[in-house]
């Protein structure tokens, strides 16, 4: 073939094979699916899998050779089913799936144009062809595109944590992918656009470069969402901590002003004490006694910023009908900042005070918070009356609040605090009980004081 012969056919390139668009469609959902938790394993993935790898071709071979509006509402349906398949399988919310769903369809647009581009140049320009050099160059293409798409995306989330999208963050998403899709397909729709051309050559140019752009762009945008997203949750854990420390300081001024009070009072019933009285009141007044010494015996824990604590949540709970019990050591958290200390039992007993509110009945309301130590590790126990199940995301418990996204922090505030001094949280639910342990590496030396 001579050089006049080659730019003839190469202006003239074909379509791309509408199975290669189909397994591009596919391989990019199954990219995703591979990202989070899926709702179906085993043979049933497989099965579904192939199912939709089958109805994918069968739509875009029958669809073939539609033009303008109605190869429009095909691609559509196309993105569709894409949605469809990764909805079925992945345990994620309908935004999320939408959202991964525009993120595939770009890459498989990126992946089958520029895989039929370099396929026909080299057959052309190196006369390489052939069906053993097809299938190696597809594979060879699709392996390269999608590889370079999982390391980009492979650390922006965990199987454990789904990405939450927003509706603007969805909307935003969406438009930027019809955007691309617009621009780099409008050349096949007509020539006379400005995106347009009158060989074929140019328009896959055009659409190649395009889909790389919006595959850039998607990312550029998906790395600012989830960097504002930590940068917010930081913000929040943050925030949490101080308040539980501002909680700490107004209980204490609280507690000084009524231990001040029930000083005074111990005063004067050492006056009434020496009045002559009559047996009843000396019967009172003994009981009066009996209380104000039940009282300074609470939550005596030897560490005073758990003295203030504990008791302040104590009182919470009398308010609303929940019995808590406390066997803790406060001389084994002197080596933890106050700050941190106030986090941990702050934020666990106020999401045992929460879940406790909600049991109707009164007498099955109850926390139970022990301290002590396994062999050189402190281990903090918070347990409580749990009714309902449990499920859990990143080892925490998902909120039951309506609105989940910026919900949920305590529990992660108080994990931060205790993966600072290199512990570990465990949850559980078992028999109607939450049990939330927390299990700290102690000093040597701290143990031997």
């Amino acid at each position: 073939m001579n050089v006049a012969e080659v730019d003839i056919v190469s202006t003239i390139l074909p379509d791309i094979p509408r199975f290669y668009t189909a397994l591009a469609e596919w391989l990019a959902c199954l990219l995703c699916i591979a990202e989070v938790k899926r709702r179906v394993t085993g043979w049933r993935f497989i099965g579904i899998s192939v199912g939709a790898l089958a109805i994918q071709v069968l739509f875009l071979e029958v669809t073939q050779g539609m033009e303008n509006f109605l190869w429009i509402l095909c691609m559509g349906a196309a993105v569709g089913l894409m949605y469809g398949y990764i909805y079925l399988c992945c345990r994620v919310s309908g935004k999320d799936a939408g959202y991964y769903c525009v993120r595939a369809f770009v890459a498989a647009e990126f992946a089958a144009s520029l895989e039929w581009q370099t396929y026909c140049w080299l057959s052309l320009r190196m006369a390489m062809d052939g069906v053993v050099f097809r299938i190696f160059w597809l594979v060879l293409i699709y392996s390269f595109v999608f590889c370079i798409v999982w390391l980009l995306y492979r650390k922006s989330g965990t199987k454990e944590k789904p990405y939450l999208v927003t509706n603007k963050e969805l909307a935003a998403y969406i438009i930027i992918g019809l955007a691309v899709f617009s621009i780099s397909n409008l050349g096949f729709v007509s020539a006379d656009t400005i995106f347009g051309g009158q060989q074929s050559a140019e328009i896959f140019n055009v659409r190649t470069l395009v889909d790389l752009g919006g595959i850039v762009i998607m990312y550029a945008y998906h790395v600012q969402r989830i960097e504002l997203r930590t940068r917010h949750e930081l913000e929040s854990v943050q925030s949490i901590l101080y308040n539980q420390y501002m909680q700490y300081q107004q209980s204490q001024e609280a507690m000084d002003l009524i231990n001040y009070k029930y000083h005074d009072l111990k005063h004067h019933i050492i006056a009434l004490r020496a009045e002559e009285n009559a047996q009843k009141r000396e019967a009172y007044l003994d009981k009066m006694e009996e209380e104000i010494q039940n009282y300074e015996a609470q939550n005596r824990t030897g560490n005073k910023v758990l003295d203030t604590l504990l008791t302040s949540k104590n009182l919470l709970c009398m308010k609303n009908d929940i019995s808590m019990t406390c066997v803790v050591d406060g001389k084994l958290f002197e080596f933890m900042d106050v700050m941190d200390i106030c986090s941990i039992f702050g934020n666990a007993l106020d999401n045992a005070i929460e879940c406790e509110k909600q049991i109707p009945e009164k007498e099955k309301r109850l926390i139970h918070v022990s301290t002590f130590l396994q062999k050189s590790f402190l281990m903090i126990r918070f347990e409580n009356y749990y009714e309902g199940s449990l499920e859990l995301e990143e080892s925490l418990p998902v909120t039951t609040k309506k609105e989940k996204t910026f919900h949920g922090y305590g529990l992660k505030s108080l994990r931060y605090t205790v993966h600072k001094y290199k512990g570990e949280v465990d949850i559980q639910c078992c028999d109607n009980w939450f049990n939330l342990k927390i299990l700290i590496p102690m000093d040597m030396n701290f143990l031997q004081k």
